[in-house]
């Protein structure tokens, strides 16, 4: 009978490691879903986010053409105030000329 309840005693104990596994399996199954289901989420929110990234900088882009677009007119419209004034000084200094020599007569 000693013999019968040592092979009863095993075999339990190897039905219990067994339950024992599966249950940790069944646990660690569900673990690895839930991180596999949260790299999911994480790669479309990365996704996402170099969308935006992307959008970012062809608006950033676009604002430097239009920057540079508004520097050369700028630009332009400095170059004529420019000759516009030099224009003027001309102006002056030809009407300067005429009232001397008539002030000089």
């Amino acid at each position: 009978m000693n013999m019968k309840i040592q092979t009863a005693i095993k075999a339990s104990a190897v039905v219990l490691a067994i339950v024992l596994t599966t249950g940790c399996s069944t646990e660690l199954q569900s673990q690895v879903d839930a991180l596999n289901a949260r790299v999911d989420s994480l790669s479309s929110d990365v996704a996402r986010a170099q969308s935006a990234a992307d959008a970012a900088g062809a608006t950033a882009s676009e604002a430097r053409q239009m920057s540079s677009g508004a520097q050369s007119t700028a630009n332009q419209a400095l170059n004529a105030a420019n000759q516009s004034q030099a224009c003027c000084d001309a102006t002056n200094e030809k009407i300067d000329r005429m009232f001397q020599k008539g002030m000089a007569k």
